[in-house]
């Protein structure tokens, strides 16, 4: 009697699962299919993205090596190239390097609208916004006037900037070269003063002070209250 139980427990058991997988089977099968096409789907786009990142390394590399073999002219067109089509970071890259370029080959006007225009264009980082607009200043720290500067890199000279170092450096070579030496002293010595500023610069900055300590003598002693 009790193997006649089993049996039909079996009986019943078997019959079940037949009537969920003819109701749920169909629904079974579609979802383990979208789970292997979705993961090869994954694996496909990881390959193509590898491809392509691959692909834009080696057109950066080939406009490197254009611009290594004094082909400037064909390495701008090919790094301007990048930058309009390119993705990932090569696109800033390609136009910082371009920029670059345009500068080693004394195209300074061209160079300096190029950096600013990497500065003002959506999306690019804050950092390299910032450093695109001290590239710039570089271009024309022998021919800007001091109000110039500051309208290009004054903000960037203020504490906590991390290119306040550079910023200080433009903006105190400016005033200097246009006879305003109170002020480049002023730059110089928030320099010296920066515990952070990098050794070489501050050998650079005393460098500085001591021409303008020779030219005007030392800083008034603050008042005594």
């Amino acid at each position: 009697m009790t193997d006649i139980f089993h049996e039909v427990e079996d009986d019943l058991r078997r019959e079940k699962a037949k009537r969920l997988w003819a109701r749920f089977g169909p629904y079974v099968l579609l979802v383990a299919v979208l789970i292997v096409v979705g993961v090869g789907g994954w694996r496909g786009w990881e390959y193509w993205r590898e491809q392509q990142a691959a692909a834009e390394g080696d057109r950066f590399v080939a406009a490197l090596k254009l611009a290594s073999e004094n082909k400037h002219d064909e390495a701008i067109t090919a790094l301007n190239e990048i930058a309009t089509t390119g993705g990932g970071g090569y696109p800033v890259l390609a136009s910082f390097r371009a920029a670059s370029e345009l500068a080693a080959t004394k195209k300074t006007d061209e160079a300096v609208k190029a950096f600013d225009a990497i500065a003002a264009k959506p999306g690019t980082p804050a950092l390299l916004q910032q450093m695109a607009r001290l590239r710039a200043a570089l271009l024309v720290v022998d021919t800007a006037d001091l109000a110039q500067m500051k309208s290009r890199i004054g903000d960037l000279a203020e504490t906590g900037n991390p290119w306040r170092h550079s910023a200080r450096e433009l903006l105190g070579l400016t005033a200097w070269r246009t006879g305003d030496l109170e002020a480049a002293r002023g730059y110089f010595q928030s320099i010296a003063d920066d515990p952070e500023t990098p050794q070489s610069m501050q050998s650079r900055t005393q460098l500085m002070l001591d021409l303008i300590r020779s030219k005007i003598g030392a800083p008034a002693a603050p008042a005594k209250s």
